[in-house]
C-alpha cells in the first residue's frame, strides 16, 4: 500500500530536540493541522468540531533510512536497557508511523487547531480520526515498564529578560517544554549547555540537580517551506 500525507502540521518546535515524548504532556503546546488538496475541502472535515480530541497518524519524517532493529532503548528507561521495537513506542520503527492522540480546539476554514501534539514543524500526518471514548478509553491496565519508570519533572528557571523577550504566554510554553527535561537520559552535565529551537527563537539552557536554567533567547529565522506553508 503507497500512502500519501493528506496535512502536514505546523509546531512551533522545529527540529527532533525538545518535542515531547507523548502526546499530551505538555497540553498547552499549540499547532495545527493544514490539510492539502484535494483534502482541503472544509466537507472533508463536516462534523469533527463535534469531537473534543483527535488521533493523527503521522510520520517520522525526521529520522532519515534506518536499519531495522529488533530492539530499542526507550528514554524513560535511561536509554540503557532494550525492549522489543514493538513493545516500545520508539520513532525507530518498521514503518515509521507514529499515532498521537491531541486536543482539538477549533476548526477554522478546514485548519484544525490542536494542543498537546508531539510532532516537528512539518510533520506529514497521513490520516486523522475522531477519538471516541468509549472504543479508545481504557482505565485500571497495565503499561508495562511505564508503570514502574518514573520521569520526574524539573523547575524551570526563566531570567526576567527571556521572560520579556518571550512573552508570558510564550514563556509558559516554553518552562512546560522544558520542565519534562528534553536532554538524554544518559546526559547529566550540569556544565553542558543545550541549544533548542523554538518558534523563532533558539533558547540556551543547562540543567543541574532537578532544575533547568535557561540563559538566552536569540531570534533566529527559518525558510518557509511552500509544500506545508499554505
Amino acid at each position: 500500500m503507497n500512502i500519501e500525507p493528506v496535512a502536514f502540521f505546523r509546531s512551533p518546535l522545529k527540529e527532533k530536540f525538545g518535542v515531547p515524548r507523548q502526546a499530551g504532556l505538555v497540553p498547552v503546546l499549540k499547532g495545527e493541522v493544514r490539510f492539502v488538496a484535494p483534502y482541503d475541502s472544509p466537507e472533508a472535515v463536516r462534523g469533527l468540531e463535534e469531537f473534543d480530541y483527535v488521533w493523527l497518524v503521522w510520520g517520522f519524517s525526521l529520522n532519515g533510512v534506518q536499519e531495522f532493529s529488533p530492539t530499542v532503548r526507550p528514554p524513560r528507561l535511561g536509554g540503557n536497557k532494550r525492549v522489543g521495537v514493538f513493545a516500545s513506542r520508539s520513532p525507530f520503527r518498521p514503518n515509521g508511523l507514529g499515532l498521537s492522540c491531541v486536543k482539538l480546539e477549533s476548526i477554522e476554514k478546514g485548519v484544525l487547531k490542536v494542543s498537546g501534539a508531539d510532532l516537528v514543524d512539518g510533520t506529514p500526518i497521513y490520516d486523522v480520526k475522531p477519538y471516541i471514548e468509549y472504543a479508545d478509553s481504557r482505565t485500571g491496565i497495565r503499561s508495562g515498564f511505564v508503570d514502574y519508570s518514573t520521569w520526574p519533572t524539573l523547575e524551570v528557571d526563566i531570567p526576567d529578560k527571556v521572560l520579556q523577550l518571550l512573552g508570558p504566554d510564550t514563556a509558559g510554553v516554553l518552562s512546560s517544554l522544558l520542565s519534562h527535561d528534553p536532554r538524554p537520559h544518559y546526559q547529566d552535565d550540569p556544565e553542558r549547555v543545550y541549544g533548542l529551537c523554538f518558534g523563532s527563537y533558539n533558547v540556551k539552557f543547562r540543567a543541574e540537580g532537578k532544575k533547568v536554567f535557561v540563559l538566552s533567547a536569540e531570534s533566529i529565522t527559518f525558510a518557509s517551506n511552500a509544500e506545508f506553508d499554505t
